[in-house]
This record gives C-alpha cells, structure tokens and sequence, in this order.
C-alpha cells in the first residue's frame, strides 16, 4: 500500500469538502498543495484534468472531482455509510441542488464587492503557493477580473445580495432537516459534508461574518464542526 494523498488549493471550495470528509473519517492522507499558478504542471499526472482536488487512494488509483471523491472515500474507507441514501430522490436533488447552487454562492460572496473583492485576493495570495511576481499580480491584478468579469454578473443575474442569497440558501437547507439535527438525521451524510465544505471554504475570509448571522445556518454549521476529528 502507498501513502494516501490529496492534492488542492488551500482556498477552493470544493479542496474544502474533500478534507472535511477525510478530517471526519480521521484518514492518514498527505496534503499536496499545488501551486496555483501551475496546476497544468503539478497535475500532469492527471492526464488532462489539471483541477483540485486530486486525490490518489493508497492502492494508487486516482480519482478527481470533489464529489466522486467523497464517494469513492465513503464506499473504501467507510463501508458507504454515508452515501448509503443515493438513488432516493431526497438525497440525489438536494446533492445535486448543494453541488450547483452553493458552488455559485462561492464567488458573489467573497468577491461580490470592489472591496470584498480586494480583500479576497489579497488573501488568497498569502494562502496558495505562488511565485514571488506572481504572488504580489495576483493580489492586485486578479480583483479588478474577480469583481468585474465574474462576481458582478452573477450577482446581476441572481438579482440577490450575496448576503441574502447565501441566507436564502441556509434556510432552504436547514428547513429539510425534518426535525433532526443534520439532513442526514441525528448524524451528518454526504450532503452534510458537501454543504459543509462550500460553506467552510468562505470562513477563512472576512465576509464569513454575513454567514454567522444566520442563526440556523450556524447552529448546523457548529455540529458539522464537532463531527472533525
């Protein structure tokens, strides 16, 4: 057997709902953070894929794509306890649901603003691995692209604050729950720790803020947190 590992950018989304599944499961599995300049280079092994996350299980088989990883580790490492639900059609749309709207969340709520956008990439820049130049391009050249290509225009199209839409979100979520304390019930399933990891990603960044304000939202959002070994 080899060593497990997991390849990412320390700020992607979908890198987050990866981790916190392994994070649950308390897997050995060594984080290979990818330069976020050269993923073509870093993940050459991926014959073509070039996005995070990657993950390689200890038998060498290589799985890309945050969800299809999540299931692949539930099924090998957790007897598919947790995705034990797919093929109901609760589970399946709201996977569905989770992995479309809530990725499109992501980018209004941290770059939504000329100065949310600002404040992001500067981050972002201190947390991925860059080059010298291209650390200090990114910071100041990437939130004017950030904002101005892509955030704007889905806020435009959504035609919700990001705070409301994020709010909007959680409610919707957290109103599924019939009464238990996950959508999986009394204990969190794949759903949970996909939504988790969207959510999570955003608490590095200031704006997580807007998200703490939803008390229900939180309220879940602290129970995933307790399920991390």
């Amino acid at each position: 057997m080899s060593q497990a590992t997991l390849h990412v950018l320390q700020t992607c989304p979908f890198s987050w709902k990866v981790r916190g599944l392994i994070d649950h499961l308390g897997l050995d599995v060594d984080e290979v953070q990818v330069n976020a300049m050269r993923t073509k280079r870093d993940l050459a092994f991926t014959n073509g894929w070039n996005k995070v996350p990657v993950f390689t299980d200890d038998g060498g088989e290589v799985i890309v794509d945050s969800t299809p990883i999540m299931i692949h580790i539930d099924k090998k490492y957790n007897n598919g306890t947790l995705s034990q639900n797919s093929g109901h059609e609760r589970y399946d749309s709201m996977l569905a649901h989770v992995d479309e709207a809530w990725k499109r969340a992501t980018i209004p709520i941290l770059y939504g603003s000329l100065g949310a956008a600002l404040s992001t990439t500067r981050r972002v820049s201190k947390m991925e691995k860059f080059g010298f130049i291209s650390r200090r391009l990114y910071a100041w050249a990437g939130f004017p692209i950030m904002w101005g290509i892509i955030a704007r225009k889905r806020v435009k199209k959504d035609g919700r604050t990001p705070k409301k839409l994020w709010h909007d979100l959680l409610t919707d979520y957290t109103s599924s729950f019939e009464g238990h304390t996950f959508f999986g019930g009394e204990k969190p399933n794949l759903v949970d720790f996909a939504a988790f990891g969207y959510m999570r990603s955003i608490s590095p960044f200031k704006q997580f803020k807007l998200l703490e304000e939803h008390e229900q939202g939180m309220m879940w959002y602290k129970s995933m947190e307790q399920q991390l070994k």
